[in-house]
């Protein structure tokens, strides 16, 4: 597991992770990145899975990206923690991890799902991320996993956490 300054759109890893709405209809931030260097094509592909409940994942084609594969995880809206939003956040990612491997790929790239809009505190969203993705590799098998921070301060929470 490694954290980079990168846009995830430009990785060159099997699949990249975007942080989904359940309508899988693109958006603002990572998911509106994604959506338009990926191209047209991959909203007509996310309308034809019929939206993503929160804490799962859907899996599309990368069309112009790098990536063979993009990932649709649907983390939570931050609530206030109560609203049972660090199961939905891990599920995300668990659910992330198990469609690449169903996929037969071995590199993925995340970006901090739900610490934009969805409003989730960088600080418990990194924790969980890493903690989740840790315990996935150690029952599941290894694979290449890149956390792609878009700040110094969302990079600077990564290497906290992993050197921890």
């Amino acid at each position: 597991m490694q954290a980079v300054r990168a846009d995830i759109t430009t990785l060159d890893v099997d699949a990249v992770v975007t942080a989904a709405n359940e309508g899988l209809r693109g958006g603002g931030g990572v998911d509106g990145a994604v959506h338009r260097a990926a191209g047209p094509e991959l909203l007509a592909a996310c309308r034809k899975l019929g939206g993503c409940p929160t804490g799962e994942a859907r899996l599309t084609p990368g069309f112009r990206l790098k990536a063979r594969f993009v990932i649709h995880a649907v983390g939570p809206v931050w609530r206030g923690g109560t609203a049972g939003e660090p199961g939905l956040l891990a599920s995300a990612y668990r659910s992330s991890l198990a469609l690449l491997r169903a996929a037969g790929g071995a590199s993925i790239a995340f970006p901090a799902i739900s610490t934009g809009i969805y409003g989730y505190p960088p600080e418990q969203a990194v924790r969980i991320a890493v903690v989740t993705v840790r315990e996935n590799l150690v029952a599941h098998g290894p694979l290449e996993v890149v956390f792609a921070c878009f700040d110094d301060r969302t990079l600077a929470l990564y290497e906290k956490e992993l050197a921890g």
